[in-house]
C-alpha cells in the first residue's frame, strides 16, 4: 500500500505519471470491529494510480517524500541480517563435517578394499569364461596363465622366473593351440613348453591382451571347515581338490608340467607362466599339476583360484575378511565366485 501523505507520485517507467492522475485523499472509515480501513473510493483510486498504462506498458506509481522513495529503514536492516549466517554458525557446521569425515574414513577404506577384491574376482572369472568359450567356439585347446609380480615395480622383463617374493600384481594371459591339437601326448613324464621357442615353429596364438590386477595376492586357502548347506559362502563352499588349486604355494614349481611365455615364441620373454589352467574343445577345465598329466588325465571335480587383497606389495599378516575363491567345475568348466 502507499503512504497516505506523499509530496508527489512518480512512475516506475520514469517521468511523471500519465494523465489523468489525481491525488486522492479520503478519510479512513471504521469497521464494526474498530479497525480503520480505507474507503472503497480511496482503494479504487489508489489502484488506478498504482497501475496506469503508458503506450501499452503498465507503469507503477511510487509515493515519494521529499523526492525519495518511502522506505522503512528498520525493515531494510532486518532483511540484511537475515541474508547470511553468523561466523559462529559456520564454524559449528565445519566442525561437524570434519568430525563425520574422521569417523567415516575407515569405513570408506574397507568398502573400497572390498570393492577392489570383488572386481578382481569378476575379472578372473571373465578371463576363465573367455578361454573356455574360445576353446569351444574354435574347437581347440586354450591355456590361461597366472603370474604374480611386484606391484611396486613397473612391468619389465624378469631375470628369474618365477618372480620369487613378488607380490601385489596379478598378470593373466590366454593362449590357444594354433592347429587345434593338445600339442603333447599323455601321460607326460617331464615338464613341457607349449609355445615353440625359436628355432621351433610357432604353435600358439595369443588370445586378447594381458590382463593385470593390482593390489591382489594369489592365496592357497585351506579346505572349508564348515559343512554345507548353503553352498554359496566362502566357509561353506565345495572343497576343492588339493592338487587343483592355484595360489601362493600351489602348484609348486616341481608340480607344474606345462609352461608358456609372453609374448609367445619370442626370446627373451617378458613373462613365463607356470601356473596354468587348460580348457579342452568340450569346455573341460583342469589345473596344471603333475598328478593329472602323469596319471593319465583324471579330471578334478572342483578346481579353485584363491585371491586376497594386499596393501601394495605387503601381504596381510592375518587372512583378511574380504577374501575370494573362484571355483570351476572340471567337467563343464562353469565358474562361480565365493565370498565370506
Amino acid at each position: 500500500m502507499f503512504p497516505q501523505q506523499a509530496s508527489e507520485w512518480r512512475c516506475a517507467c520514469r517521468g511523471a505519471c500519465p494523465e489523468p492522475v489525481e491525488r486522492v485523499s479520503r478519510p479512513l472509515r471504521s469497521t464494526t470491529s474498530g479497525a480503520r480501513v480505507l474507503s472503497d473510493e480511496t482503494q479504487a483510486a489508489r489502484l488506478a494510480l498504482h497501475e496506469a498504462p503508458v503506450h501499452g506498458h503498465v507503469c507503477h506509481a511510487v509515493a515519494l517524500r521529499g523526492g525519495e522513495p518511502a522506505i522503512n529503514p528498520q525493515q531494510s536492516t532486518l532483511n540484511s541480517v537475515r541474508a547470511g549466517f553468523t561466523l559462529l554458525e559456520l564454524l559449528i557446521v565445519i566442525g561437524i563435517i570434519a568430525l563425520l569425515l574422521v569417523l567415516l574414513a575407515p569405513a570408506f577404506t574397507t568398502i573400497k578394499s572390498g570393492t577392489d577384491v570383488t572386481s578382481a574376482a569378476y575379472t578372473i572369472k571373465g578371463v576363465l569364461d573367455t578361454a573356455r568359450t574360445y576353446a569351444k567356439a574354435n574347437n581347440t585347446y586354450t591355456w590361461v596363465g597366472f603370474y604374480e609380480e611386484d606391484v611396486s615395480q613397473p612391468s619389465i622383463a624378469h631375470g628369474t622366473d618365477p618372480c620369487t617374493g613378488c607380490i601385489g600384481r596379478l598378470v593373466m594371459s590366454i593362449v590357444a593351440s594354433k592347429d587345434g591339437t593338445m600339442l603333447y601326448t599323455l601321460p607326460l613324464t617331464t615338464s613341457f613348453t607349449l609355445d615353440g621357442l625359436p628355432p621351433n615353429p610357432v604353435t600358439l596364438v595369443q588370445v586378447g591382451k594381458l590382463v593385470k590386477i593390482d593390489n591382489v595376492h594369489l592365496k592357497t586357502f585351506a579346505t572349508p571347515t564348515q559343512t554345507p548347506p548353503p553352498l554359496d559362502t566362502f566357509n561353506t563352499r565345495p572343497a576343492p581338490t588339493p592338487t587343483a588349486q592355484i595360489g601362493d604355494t600351489t602348484p609348486s614349481l616341481a608340480d607344474a608340467y606345462l609352461t608358456f611365455h609372453y609374448p609367445v615364441n619370442i626370446l627373451p620373454a617378458q613373462y613365463t607362466f607356470t601356473k596354468v589352467i587348460q580348457f579342452s574343445p568340450h569346455g573341460e577345465g583342469v589345473v596344471d599339476h603333475r598328478n593329472y598329466f602323469a596319471s593319465g588325465a583324471t579330471l578334478a571335480p572342483i578346481s579353485e583360484i584363491g585371491v586376497e587383497p594386499t596393501h601394495g606389495a605387503t601381504v596381510p599378516t592375518a587372512t583378511p575378511a574380504n577374501v575370494v575363491a573362484i571355483q570351476f567345475i572340471g567337467l563343464g568348466g562353469d565358474v562361480k565366485i565365493y565370498r565370506p
